[in-house]
């Protein structure tokens, strides 16, 4: 008999999923944010059966080297202040089942799921990496896997699927969107560079520096590597250690309790039926 799989490391983009689970539950519901997340939550730990589970999160508070290099950086976005109520507190609801967070100012959640599941792969591990931001495409490999929420369940975004999507390999993710810009976070990318002209030009040349030295877009060179820059997660964002774990959904449901999120409590206390 052939042993069992290894199981994976799950990563998940804390700030990510809590803004989709906010957004896409009636404002009726108490603490919506708390609710949907541990919902996403459950059903990834049910689903993947991972060894452990790393949570990221951003630091509002405090500006990231991002933000200091180009001022319009994720420029004029703006949060309910029950949602920023409520991003506070999962980190340690989190924590309460015994889950980790990984949070540091200067860092955003993005540089915790790179270092995270870049360190599971140099341990022979694998690692699964929930987000809907598609940044994370630049992590995947044979060992790491995006789960990309979607409604019937998260598709898995595989080194394949990065080549059908954007026509790049996933290595080549900072330098597409560094040339083809990223509205969301207010990259402007190229001049006259959009998706397809950017996926050529890696195709032909390999990389922007291969671009730069030949010539290509001399006049935005210095702009063009700030945006790769920008676009590249950091995979040497400080970690805290990731032991296997089962969770402890009774001492969640105690801590839910404790916040008031008695419908966070009860999907706890439902977990333990099938743990």
């Amino acid at each position: 008999m052939s042993p069992a799989p290894a199981r994976p490391l799950l990563v998940i983009d804390g700030d990510s999923l809590a803004h989709r689970a906010y957004h896409a539950m009636p404002s009726s519901v108490r603490g919506r944010a708390l609710v949907g997340f541990a919902n996403m939550l459950l059903r990834l730990w049910e689903n993947e059966a991972p060894r452990a589970v790393l949570v990221g999160w951003d630091t509002l508070e405090v500006p990231t080297y991002r933000h200091e290099a180009l001022e319009a950086y994720q420029s004029g976005r703006e949060f309910d202040d029950e949602l920023l109520e409520q991003l506070a507190l999962l980190p340690s609801l989190v924590q309460s089942v015994g889950f980790v967070s990984a949070k540091a100012p200067g860092y955003e959640a993005d540089d915790f799921l790179a270092a995270a599941a870049t360190r599971e792969e140099r341990e022979g591990g694998t690692a699964l990496v929930a987000t809907s931001d598609r940044d994370a495409f630049q992590l995947v490999t044979d060992r790491v896997t995006v789960l990309q929420p979607a409604k019937g369940g998260p598709l898995r975004i595989g080194p394949a699927e990065v080549r059908e999507r954007y026509g790049v390999e996933p290595g080549q993710v900072p330098d597409f969107i560094a040339l083809r810009g990223d509205p969301s976070d207010r990259i402007p990318g190229a001049r006259g560079i959009g998706p397809k002209k950017g996926a050529d030009l890696l195709a032909q040349y390999g990389s922007l520096d291969a671009m730069l030295d030949d010539g290509r877009f001399a006049s935005e060179a210095e702009a063009l590597r700030l945006y790769r820059r920008i676009a590249t997660m950091d995979r040497d964002a400080p970690l805290p250690p990731t032991p296997d774990v089962t969770p402890d959904w009774s001492a969640g449901a105690q801590y839910a309790m404790s916040l008031g999120a008695t419908a966070v409590a009860r999907r706890f206390e439902e977990a333990l039926a099938w743990t």
